[in-house]
């Protein structure tokens, strides 16, 4: 058969479906609001493979409703209001509005999460949206507001192997073999507790073996998944190997590579948020002083592409990446702050000096409080020399400027302000 098993094992009642029961098991609130035929708009929020989809196209096969489906990765604000039109045209007779399903919500800019609040608010559409992520930073507060959030959980182990068996059991091809589960280990350790992952494996393993029967080891699910490994697994070892080799490339100051890796995460559909939200770090943590307009850079990106949203974004990321890629490095910033952090771990609460604090009452200002204390822009330069630091480690330094053109500036007036309290 050309549809994958997990395809062909998808449920179509809630009865079959498997999991979730704490939302639609027997009186749980979902199952209680799809029986009375009244459903909100919400969003179901949960890891892959945990039967997101599955559970909206049921919901409308049950309630009788017409069901549109978008992608966010390649549905665009065109696309929902097409979708909409649609739906307007259903309305007559007092019949259910349609439901909207939008897989990876996540992934849509606010334009085109903007885009759907009329329909939402005027009933137009009953809108189920699917995401990976938390919806409280990356679905707007507007359609949130809207919204039922409703969490889903991985599958059990007992739910995996029910999965298992009854795909064996069921399946119009699988039911033809004689196929035993000799161990299991191996099957629900690639899994990840990913229904959909579970059974491209379990078919992967079982087109993998000679025609008759067919026992299912660990080893021999083990052989089979790394002959065959994909490139690349947003929740699997690829997805921190491949962003840790983007992020070193660009720390490495190779634009090439760097822009090679951003490929192999645009193509295999991460999440392009999560890519700049790595980027804003490095920004500050790698490039920092040598050149502050990298987090600049790096921050306007982030913002540029939650309002343009895939695929005019992969532009702007490779911009950015070269940018970054491109720009002297330094981390003394980072240095400065963890060595400023151990010292006040290890120093505790030391007092600040009196001429620092605050004095708003008389007993403070009686007691010194604010005292001798300096105001800089009185003097030439806007500079005077006096103790900031509590006086046991008066003279202590945190930051070390490095060896690039924009902090040997900085260097150079620290030594000229600074020479008497501390030894740049």
């Amino acid at each position: 058969m050309n549809i994958p098993l997990a395809e062909r094992m998808r449920p179509s009642t809630l009865d079959q479906y498997i999991g979730q029961s704490h939302l639609v098991g027997p009186n749980k609130v979902l199952r209680k609001a799809i029986e009375s035929g009244n459903i909100p708009s919400f969003i179901l929020w949960g890891p892959p493979g945990v039967g997101k989809t599955t559970l909206a196209s049921i919901i409308a096969n049950t309630l009788n409703r017409p069901f549109y489906s978008l992608s966010a990765i390649n549905s665009g604000v065109k696309d929902i209001r097409e979708t909409i039109e649609k739906a307007k045209k259903q309305q007559f007779f007092n019949k259910p509005n349609p439901i909207l399903f939008i897989d990876e919500i996540h992934r849509f800019s606010k334009s085109q999460q903007d885009s759907l609040l009329a329909a939402v608010e005027k009933g137009i559409i009953t809108l189920i949206g699917a995401t990976t992520e938390n919806p409280s930073f990356e679905v707007i507060s507007a359609l949130l507001s809207r919204s039922q959030v409703y969490v889903l959980e991985y599958l059990s182990e007992e739910e995996l192997r029910q999965l298992v068996l009854h795909a064996i059991e069921k399946d119009q091809a699988l039911s033809k073999l004689e196929i035993k589960i000799l161990e299991w280990d191996a099957l629900l350790r690639y899994s990840g507790g990913d229904a959909r992952k579970l059974l491209n494996v379990l078919e992967l393993v079982i087109t993998s073996v000679p025609d008759g029967k067919i026992a299912l080891d660990n080893e021999m699910v083990a052989s089979v998944i790394q002959n065959n490994i994909l490139l690349y697994d947003k929740t699997g070892e690829q997805h921190y190997d491949i962003i840790s080799a983007f992020i070193k490339s660009m720390r490495g100051s190779d634009p090439n590579a760097s822009v090679y890796y951003l490929a192999r995460m645009l193509e295999a559909g991460e999440d392009i948020k999560f890519i700049c939200r790595r980027m804003v770090i490095l920004a500050a943590e790698d490039i920092g002083l040598a050149n502050p307009n990298a987090l600049l850079m790096a921050n306007t990106a982030f913002q540029s592409i939650q309002s343009i949203g895939m695929p005019e974004a992969r532009i702007i990321l490779s911009q950015a990446v070269i940018y970054l890629a491109t720009s002297p490095k330094s981390n003394s910033a980072y240095l400065a702050i963890n060595k400023a952090q151990e010292e006040v771990r290890n120093s505790s609460n030391l007092p600040v000096p009196l001429h620092l604090r605050n004095a708003p009452t008389k007993l403070m200002k009686n007691l010194n409080y604010g005292k001798n204390y300096k105001y800089a822009h009185d003097f030439d330069g806007n500079f005077i020399d006096q103790a900031f630091l509590p006086e046991e480690i008066e003279g202590k330094i945190f930051y070390s400027p490095k060896e690039n053109p924009t902090e040997e500036k900085i260097k150079n007036i620290l030594k000229q302000q600074w020479h008497k309290r501390y030894k740049y």
